[in-house]
């Protein structure tokens, strides 16, 4: 189901969070503020009493404030919704903790980080990617979050609640609980992750060739994720060259939809038709690392295993009437998808800081990849029974066994000037069984080069080129139906991953103090674009219902882009204001299959997005708004064209309160100018290759002001920011 409340916010970072903990003083003016930042070498350290005056409570909530930065999860949302990249060197992000990156590809980035105490947190510091090994070269800017070797307990509970438009409110509770003694930290999480969302809005159908309408429907859908997690991690750092750190996570992950669709045909009376989906898609990990002084050096072995089930049932009711006039079903839909996708990974590497007069770094990484994918599609007919729907690939098997070697080095040419390069070889075997037949085996070299400088007058540039080979969705490969879009998406079992030529150079410069001016430019040259081909069946080349879009490989794409930060403290305006904006121009070209015309890229790549986010810290409160926007963008289908935008502007707010130090009481305004979200669907039947009918589905989804309140508690002593 596509979800509109995500289309309307898809151009954005998550919403401000709301700060935390309380500083017994005074919000720092920019003159105290821009004495806490420092300069050391090619690093810009903040230290914590910086972050006093936003009162974080997590490590989460001094990442979002340091000056121009803007955080990377170093993951992708699949197909199907779930975060599902194969490997561990591009799940990398662009932070790191204790200068280490952790073990985990189930729980991103911003969760690690809300599990940090923010009392713990001793600096920060951020520097270009190559400080920080071979998984972060080439990135400008990557941040250190260093914790205070102080022993102690240090605790942290969240408690919301949210009022949508309907008077339903949604209740969260979350916690974690850090104890450190010596070198050794334990790490405890859980959370009852619930997130229910509620929105209403209208469909309209017509008919593109006769301009008559067909229909017209009135929709109202309750969306319910259930996630709730348990988590916990150990820690014993003796050193950045004597560390061993091991963690596990179970998520058993819920999703249900309700949707009620009252439809009025243009020739017909009205009737009632639902929509259901219940999703079960639990996950668990274990991973480790550990590092050991070897020849100078330090190597590291990592460990990771990810499994993930998917138990998902898709219905539609079709009804011959309203429910209140006792209307009976007479028809619809169901379809089961039954799934294991199992990863494990383990990685090896040694580095180095001075062997011949170069930083060295030398690795090898071997992964094991599996899904086993089975669906039933079904029509239910007037007497309830279940007919198959017959799909290409619905019951197959994937295996891959990957590997990858790569060497990296570094050297500084001046204490301005340093070059980085080096190349990864990649090499795998995938086969694919079951209703498709593929065996097939891959292999890219993958070099990279990356020049920082700083000329003075404190700007500091970097200029990089690489080549990326972007990772499979092995779900890509199988068949299944959207019962929401009335959508068929074939598998392919002979997709490939695109290549990319990526040229990147960056510049930035201290603005006003402690604020940050940042412009980054971009080329990507992309070959085997991964995007939407039509597939037919070679048994009936003249059939159209043989005939399914899917997955597939166009030819060159190419993307120019320029994005621009600017992160301002405004108090000589007003004291402990300051604000971000953000924003992205950029340009993607690519032939599409079905009429060889130059157009954009498919799924967001909007020409144009921006950010704006304002806020004030003064005494015990806090308070300020955020506003974003982005050009409309679509999926080119061949059977059809799905754009997406939004009504307007969209906008959020909050106001804080402290009334003790370790407590905040925050209040959240979510879409406070009731924006709405659209989908403009143009519909090709059989496809816009030969079409018999084109027909036009507008939907415009919205769900309203919604109200929240964020109760935070802390709990115990850390060494980190003021208190």
């Amino acid at each position: 189901m596509i979800n509109f409340a995500y289309l309307a916010t898809a151009s954005v970072a998550a919403v401000l969070a709301a700060p935390a903990l309380a500083a017994e003083q005074e919000p720092a003016t920019a003159a105290a503020s821009a004495a806490l930042v420092a300069q050391e070498g090619r690093l810009t350290v903040y230290q914590a009493a910086f972050f006093a005056q936003y009162a974080p409570r997590t490590a989460l909530d001094i990442v979002k404030r340091v000056p121009g930065f803007t955080l990377d999860l170093g993951a992708t949302q699949t197909n199907q919704g779930q975060v599902d990249v194969r490997g561990f060197a591009g799940t990398a992000g662009n932070v790191v903790i204790n200068g280490a990156r952790p073990s985990s590809k189930a729980e991103t980035l911003d969760v690690t980080l809300a599990k940090l105490p923010a009392q713990q947190v001793l600096r920060v510091e951020v520097g270009p990617g190559d400080l920080y090994g071979s998984d972060y070269a080439g990135k400008s800017q990557v941040l250190n979050i260093v914790m205070s070797a102080n022993g102690g307990f240090d605790a942290n509970v969240t408690a919301s609640a949210v009022r949508w438009f309907t008077g339903y409110v949604n209740t969260d509770i979350s916690g974690s609980a850090s104890f450190r003694q010596g070198a050794s930290t334990i790490n405890v999480a859980g959370g009852t992750g619930r997130n229910r969302q509620l929105q209403e809005g209208p469909d309209f159908v017509t008919d593109v060739l006769t301009g008559q309408p067909i229909e017209r429907r009135k929709k109202f859908n309750s969306y319910f994720n259930k996630d709730p997690y348990l988590s916990a991690s150990w820690a014993l750092e003796r050193g950045s060259d004597d560390a061993y750190r091991f963690n596990v996570r179970w998520q058993p992950s819920k999703f249900d939809l309700f949707q009620n669709n009252r439809v009025t045909p243009a020739d017909g009376a009205p009737h009632d038709d639902n929509l259901f989906q219940h999703y079960r898609r639990p996950v668990i990990e274990l991973g480790g690392d550990v590092t050991r002084p070897l020849a100078g050096g330090a190597i590291k072995l990592v460990g990771l295993a990810t499994r993930r089930k998917r138990d998902d049932v898709d219905t539609i009711v079709q009804r011959n009437g309203l429910i209140e006039d006792n209307a009976t079903v007479d028809g619809g839909f169901e379809q089961v998808t039954k799934a294991q996708r199992n990863e494990t990974i383990g990685r090896l590497s040694w580095t180095r800081a001075d062997l011949l007069g170069l930083s060295f770094e030398a690795g090898a990484e071997a992964a094991y990849n599996t899904l086993d994918y089975h669906l039933a599609l079904s029509l239910t007919d007037e007497d309830g029974q279940q007919v198959p729907i017959p799909l290409p690939i619905e019951d197959a098997t994937v295996k891959e066994k990957r590997g990858e070697v790569y060497v990296s080095v570094g050297k500084n040419l001046s204490p301005a000037l340093r070059i980085d390069g080096g190349v990864n070889y990649e090499f795998s075997n995938l086969k694919v069984g079951g209703d498709a037949l593929a065996d097939r085996t891959l292999k890219f070299l993958k070099p990279n080069l990356t020049v920082d400088w700083k000329p003075g007058g404190g700007w500091h540039t970097q200029a990089s080129v690489r080549r990326t080979v972007a990772q499979l969705d092995f779900y890509d490969f199988m068949s299944a139906a959207n019962l929401s879009t009335n959508q068929v998406s074939g598998g392919n079992e002979n997709l490939q991953p695109q290549r990319s030529w990526e040229f990147r150079l960056t510049a930035e410069h201290p603005l006003l103090g402690d604020g940050l001016f940042k412009l980054d430019l971009g080329h990507d040259l992309v070959s085997m674009l991964q995007d939407r081909i039509l597939i037919c069946d070679p048994t009936h080349p003249n059939d159209a219902k043989y005939c399914f879009d899917a997955p597939g490989n166009l030819g060159t794409g190419k993307r120019y882009f320029a994005s621009l930060t600017v992160d301002a403290p405004l108090d000589r305006l007003w004291s402990g204001l300051r604000a971000k904006l953000t924003g992205t121009y950029q340009k993607t070209h690519v032939e599409d299959p079905v009429d060889h015309k130059m157009r954009r890229w498919s799924n967001f790549w909007p020409d144009w997005q921006w950010d704006l986010a304002v806020r004030r810290d003064h005494g015990a409160f806090s308070y300020g708004f955020e506003l974003t926007d982005s050009q409309r963008w679509t999926t080119f289908r061949t059977d059809g064209l799905d754009t997406s935008f939004n009504g307007g502007i969209y906008g959020t707010a909050f106001v804080e309160y402290r009334p003790l130090p370790r407590t905040s009481v925050t209040l959240n305004v979510d879409n406070a100018l009731n924006t709405t979200a659209s989908l403009d669907r143009l519909i090709y039947d059989p496809n816009r290759v030969d079409p018999t009918s084109i027909t036009r589905e507008q939907r415009v989804r919205n769900n309203h002001i919604s109200v929240g309140l964020t109760l935070k508690q802390s709990f115990g002593g850390g060494g980190g920011v003021a208190k």
